[in-house]
């Protein structure tokens, strides 16, 4: 059981020294104050993950009693915690025992996986990408599911209550825990919950914020990035996104060539490239972005060369590769080969490469880069580095290099 006790009460003056808290039992017919409540997303959650699971875990913990709080934070006050995580398990609004003389509960690993839980007092976009930039150096046990492993976002989390539930159900999986909470206070709780608990955690911004301060001789707002507290979160650089996606979007495919002056990237290649997919992702970044489709024997637009040409980006694929792509889009509309059978054939794939590689060595400012393989991060970052060297007349790589 987890209650707050409050240091201090709005019809009471605050204490000179506060009494410890103390824990009291709950009763079996619903919960009393400070109990908390488990939300409906996590106990349905948690009923499937055990129903997949179907076998109990038996990992007797002893019982838990420890106050964990900030004495400069009165809001939060005083938590403490009760409980034998192992003896009950989420099931509505109060802890249930599961059935059985042993009272252990249903394991809520999934079968042959391990969770990482994330969670963020935000959207969650800078622990899910860290997370997922890591697991990439676990390719090589990932894909052959060696070491398989499921990953569960909880945005939002900006109160204790509902952080204590989650590191509660986390405890009883045996998961490992990523958090970004700008409240100090709170991912402080956040820390002594999971040392309490023996949940494996890691504090993503804390250390670097904490650095940042010293840096700066300042100290941190403690709000989340999107708190309506925090001024400017709706600030020019947000609507500058929009604005490109927007750009982007009534660019896209060769679309009103008379706008392409105004386009901060341009790319340029062949069907199936992956012009469009890159394009948004870039817009997302704030770039205005259009593509233009080269197809063979068709005549590109004039404006396309009449731009400044450090602007355009030219995309060149494998054949193979790209016959493998056409082939599967041809599939996906429904078409059969007799249909597509030029588009996807071997001799037209490379024939059309061909007719995009002349243009390329006629425009020898626009560097061709290779996307055989590469995922749409990669070949953006290569875009976007080149993009800022030349803005910035830094020093710059051969021209017309295959990247």
């Amino acid at each position: 059981m987890i209650s707050l006790s409050s240091t201090s009460s709005p019809n009471q003056s605050k204490p000179s020294s506060p009494s410890p808290a103390v824990s009291q039992p709950s009763s079996p017919r619903g919960p009393k104050a400070g109990r908390i409540k488990t939300s409906p997303q996590l106990s349905r959650w948690s009923r499937a993950r055990a129903i997949r699971s179907g076998r109990k875990l038996d990992r007797p913990i002893q019982q838990l009693s420890a106050q964990v709080g900030n004495s400069d934070n009165s809001a939060l006050g005083t938590i403490v915690i009760d409980e034998n995580i192992d003896g009950t398990e989420f099931q509505g609004s109060s802890p249930r025992k599961e059935g059985g003389s042993n009272g252990n509960f249903v394991a809520d690993v999934a079968a042959g996986g391990k969770a990482i839980y994330m969670v963020s007092d935000g959207t969650g976009w800078t622990a899910e990408h860290l997370v997922h930039a890591a697991l990439g150096q676990f390719d090589y046990c990932l894909v052959d599911r060696v070491c398989p492993v499921n990953t569960h976002l909880f945005s939002g989390i900006d109160d204790v209550e509902t952080l204590m539930e989650i590191i509660k159900q986390g405890a009883k999986e045996g998961v490992m825990l990523v958090y970004t909470l700008a409240d100090p206070s709170i991912a402080e709780t956040a820390r002594h919950a999971c040392e309490l608990w023996g949940v494996t955690s890691s504090d993503i911004l804390s250390p670097l914020t904490e650095a940042i301060a010293s840096h700066l001789g300042v100290s941190p707002s403690g709000l989340p990035r999107w708190a309506p507290g925090r001024k400017n979160s709706l600030n020019e650089e947000y609507f500058r996104r929009i604005e490109a996606i927007e750009f982007t979007i009534k660019q896209d495919d060769g679309a009103l060539p008379q706008n392409l002056t105004k386009a901060d990237i341009i790319l340029a290649g062949v069907s199936r490239t992956g012009k469009t997919p890159l394009s948004i992702y870039l817009s997302q970044k704030g770039y205005k972005v259009a593509n233009v489709p080269i197809v063979m024997n068709l005549e590109l637009p004039r404006s396309l060369f009449e731009v400044d040409p450090e602007k355009v980006f030219a995309l060149t694929i494998n054949p193979v590769v790209l016959q493998t792509i056409r082939k599967a889009r041809a599939k996906s509309l429904g078409f059969g080969d007799e249909n597509w059978s030029s588009y996807s054939e071997m001799d037209y794939v490379k024939a059309e490469l061909e007719f995009a590689r002349n243009i390329f060595q006629q425009n020898p400012i626009w560097p061709v880069i290779e996307v055989s393989g590469k995922a749409i991060e990669e070949t953006a970052a290569i875009v976007l580095r080149l993009y800022h060297d030349r803005k910035n007349r830094c020093s710059m790589p051969r021209i017309s290099k295959r990247y």
